[in-house]
């Protein structure tokens, strides 16, 4: 794809979510408002603004990456601004921030490269746990753990009358990715090594273990006593991956798979809200009116879409709780339809596709490492959400990446995406 057909990629996708929007406002209010106009203001500005920074700083990146993001947050951004005409405007301006962040990313590499990210690996660590233990300040401190859903995730700025609200967890996945890829790209011969053995399973040589392990495991429990399971999964998932790829050894594959097993179990028993999710899961109408009704309302709109959908602004998605968020893939599809449902998963087979592409072209493991790493992060999430709602497996409460409203997910995948892009252009200039 050349540059000029990425642009126009892009603009289609502004038209798209500005489209989109002026549908939803018609429907709603029966009249076009300026909403339609500032969605593809800003969604052009977004991604012309990141295309333009990796023009610069990245030259040499493909361009192949930044169209089906695009695509996948413009019809994100049109359901979140139906389902919440407040949330969508309010995504708009994380979509800007997060545009920003994006080629601040790309400016701070510019000439030092990745490298210095490898070098400072202990420090990301140090950063990624940090965030983790922000939620469990006292609440009342200017900036303070909130529980939510049962889950200590949030921190709130309090700024007088008024508060921010955002989730660390979501910055730490990506230092946490970073630390595990550098770490990796010097340690990976003695975890294949595995001289040693536990039963039938070969294991690596403690010391070169131990050091991940408790990086890791300190990371897993912050979020285990914070209630977020679904983190939990998604990063034990992104940390096993990880090892597998950086070593070749199906040994890690199946232990992480028991500890994931067990780990689950005892969840289960150890956490009501996790019971419930499971029980809800299993038997959704059993308890219509209390825990299986967001999966039984998913499951309704679901079954009622069809190939086209009932139309934006036509459908219900409104009933499901947390729709904006959990259950926002569900949402698209009851009003755009499974075709655009469909589309959506096809555009980010494309997304997970090009950053292994970028992985594979990497002559230098640490390179190489880290573009897996934040493929895996966002394939793994993408894999939970959309099987979570189509009742694949028990519901996690994640986001769904670029397409799910919140500010905290949205920055750290746009930094995601400038991160693939610096490792694409390093390996082709």
């Amino acid at each position: 794809m050349t540059g000029r057909a990425e642009a126009i990629l892009i603009t289609i996708a502004a038209t798209i979510a500005g489209a989109g929007v002026a549908i939803v406002s018609h429907a709603t209010t029966g009249a076009i408002t300026i909403d339609a106009l500032a969605a593809f203001i800003t969604h052009l500005a977004a991604f012309t603004g990141v295309l333009v920074a990796v023009r610069w700083w990245a030259p040499s990146a493909t361009r192949l990456l930044l169209g089906p993001v695009a695509l996948i947050t413009a019809v994100g951004s049109i359901e979140v601004f139906r389902i919440d005409p407040d949330l969508g405007r309010l995504q708009r301006w994380w979509l800007i921030l997060g545009a920003t962040i994006a080629m601040a990313v790309l400016w701070v590499l510019r000439h030092r490269g990745l490298e210095v990210l490898r070098r400072f690996r202990y420090l990301f660590l140090a950063g990624a746990i940090g965030l983790l233990l922000l939620p469990l300040a006292p609440s009342g401190w200017p900036l303070g753990g909130a529980t939510v859903s049962g889950s200590r995730l949030w921190v709130r700025l309090h700024l007088g009358e008024r508060s921010l609200s955002f989730q660390p967890g979501e910055g730490a996945k990506l230092l946490l990715v970073v630390f595990l890829a550098s770490y990796l790209a010097d340690n990976w011969r003695g975890l294949a090594a595995m001289p040693r053995s536990l039963g039938p399973l070969r294991m690596p040589e403690p010391r070169q273990l131990l050091p991940v392990l408790i990086a890791f495991g300190v990371s897993l429990l912050v979020l285990v006593y914070q209630r977020d399971l679904g983190a939990s999964l998604m990063l034990f998932m992104v940390f096993i991956l990880m090892l597998f790829v950086a070593t070749a050894r199906p040994t890690y594959l199946v232990a992480g798979g028991l500890l994931a097993v067990g780990g689950a179990l005892g969840s289960a028993a150890a956490f009501d809200h996790v019971a419930v999710r499971v029980s809800s899961w299993l038997h959704p109408f059993a308890d219509f009116a209390g825990s299986g009704y967001q999966v039984a309302q998913g499951l309704f709109a679901l079954s009622y879409s069809g190939v086209l959908g009932s139309g934006l602004g036509q459908g219900l998605p409104y009933l499901i709780p947390a729709a904006a968020t959990d259950y926002i893939f569900v949402a698209v599809v009851e009003e755009m339809g499974l075709a655009t449902g469909l589309a959506m998963l096809a555009a980010y087979c494309l997304v997970v596709a090009i950053g292994f592409g970028i992985a594979l072209r990497a002559a230098d493991s640490f390179r190489a490492l880290l573009a897996a790493g934040l493929t895996i992060t966002l394939a793994v999430q993408t894999i939970l959400i959309v099987g979570g709602v189509i009742r694949l497996l028990p519901l996690t409460g994640i986001t769904l990446p670029f397409a799910s409203y919140g500010g905290s997910s949205l920055l750290s995948n746009m930094a995601i995406i400038a991160l693939l892009a610096r490792v694409s252009h390093e390996e082709r200039a």
